[in-house]
């Protein structure tokens, strides 16, 4: 049986991957993986903690499809944005796109 330690170390690389993939990347598409990986984290760390504190209870599960929902829903959203962002400017570098600033 793998130790809950080691799931929780392999959560938190994976976090920080995201991380670093949300501050360094200018891409949007880039960004938007970086979220994800972050949210798989979130993800890995549920199960985990399910699995080793209370395994009778589904709580860890149900919490982890919501977080898949909002993962799938942000996803649907963010692309769709990015791609009329593409459209009318041309360009899907964060760093070009302003279009709230005044």
């Amino acid at each position: 049986m793998i130790p809950l330690s080691w799931y929780l170390i392999f959560a938190a690389a994976l976090f920080c991957i995201g991380l670093f993939g949300v501050l360094a990347r200018k891409n949007a598409i880039a960004i938007f993986m970086g979220i994800e990986l972050m949210l798989n984290s979130v993800n890995i760390n549920l199960i985990a903690f399910w699995r080793y504190l209370s395994p009778n209870f589904i709580a860890g599960q149900v919490f982890t499809v919501i977080v898949f929902a909002v993962a799938a829903s942000e996803v649907a959203v963010g692309l769709a944005l990015i791609i009329s962002i593409y459209r009318r400017r041309s360009t899907i570098v964060a760093e070009d796109i302003n279009l709230l600033k005044f």
